[in-house]
């Protein structure tokens, strides 16, 4: 059995946050994930005078779930906070912090089922275009958001994996980049002439620019900040956002609709699905298959436009 001050509940949540990344190897994104929603019971139960794990019962954590239901959370995000806490209850069992999960009864309801936001061919090159004429003058941050987004969406990678590329991890010559995925999943992934032009163009006259005045450069990332540390998430969103604001359609405007943007765009010229599914980094063939639907969606579109019969 753990030690008294160990089943604290707000000790226990950190502990569980530092297994999850360091012992499993989850992502940033996912252990902040965690760490919201968990901070969120932890601030519940005080309220009701709870404060230790083995005080969490069935009955606190529903009450929980109701109460974010009762103030309008999306069904979506009602999903997660139950996941979240079933992979805490889970674990504070498994390591005997408690000697019965409580969460494991838990349930929620199932979020909306939403297809990722698309954007057309035309509109990725007129962003595209846009990007190029600013980096025509040689301004070091328009030629690095040129980079950014052509990186994003020829290989269609996720944007930690972006920020986290080294300058060494780009091959030019075999137009390849090496990405740490999640779970920590490594992974080789292509990109195209258009990209490695943008690249090459950030790497001889972008970079050196923005790391020539900062104080203290990061000299290992491929991407840089206006202030010459590692460009972050928040950075590349800001970015993107930009970007895709004034666009016509629904749904997330951040560096991920280019993700779905290059998938969806594979499917629809032929790609193989497990292709796909590699170049992703998808662990399951079922999280790839949600792009044949956005695929089929646009066929259906195209069809009662086009077909006089449809």
């Amino acid at each position: 059995m753990a030690e008294q001050t160990d089943a604290r509940l707000a000790v226990a949540v950190e502990a569980f946050l530092s297994h999850a990344r360091n012992a499993r190897g989850l992502s940033e994104q996912t252990v902040r994930a965690y760490a919201n929603d968990l901070e969120q019971l932890v601030a519940f139960g005080a309220e009701r005078g709870v404060d230790a794990v083995d005080e969490l019962g069935l009955e606190l954590l529903r009450d929980w779930l109701w109460d974010a239901d009762h103030r309008g959370l999306a069904r979506s995000t009602i999903a997660r906070r139950s996941s979240s806490v079933r992979a805490f209850t889970r674990w504070a069992s498994e390591t005997g912090v408690v000697d019965v999960d409580p969460g494991v009864r838990l349930r929620a309801p199932k979020g909306a089922a939403h297809l990722p936001r698309v954007v057309s061919s035309d509109q990725v090159r007129s962003i595209l275009d846009g990007l190029a004429g600013r980096a025509a003058a040689d301004d070091p941050v328009a030629l690095r958001d040129l980079a950014v987004v052509e990186l994003l969406y020829a290989a269609a990678i996720r944007v930690s994996e972006l920020v986290g590329i080294d300058v060494v991890d780009v091959d030019r010559g075999r137009l390849t980049v090496r990405v740490l995925g999640k779970g920590g999943r490594e992974r080789v992934v292509p990109f195209g002439v258009p990209a490695n032009d943008a690249l090459e163009a950030w790497l001889e006259r972008g970079r050196p620019a923005i790391a020539a005045r900062a104080a203290q450069p990061d000299d290992r990332a491929l991407f840089l900040g206006d202030r010459g540390a590692r460009l972050g998430v928040r950075g590349a969103y800001r970015i993107v956002a930009q970007l895709l604001q004034d666009l016509p359609g629904e749904g997330p405007s951040g560096p991920h609709t280019f993700r779905h943007t290059a998938a969806t765009h594979l499917l629809d010229g032929g790609a193989d699905l497990r292709a796909v599914q590699e170049l992703l980094g998808h662990a399951s063939l079922g999280t790839t298959q949600i792009y044949t639907h956005v695929s089929s969606a646009r066929l259906r579109e195209v069809y009662r436009t086009a077909h006089p019969r449809a």
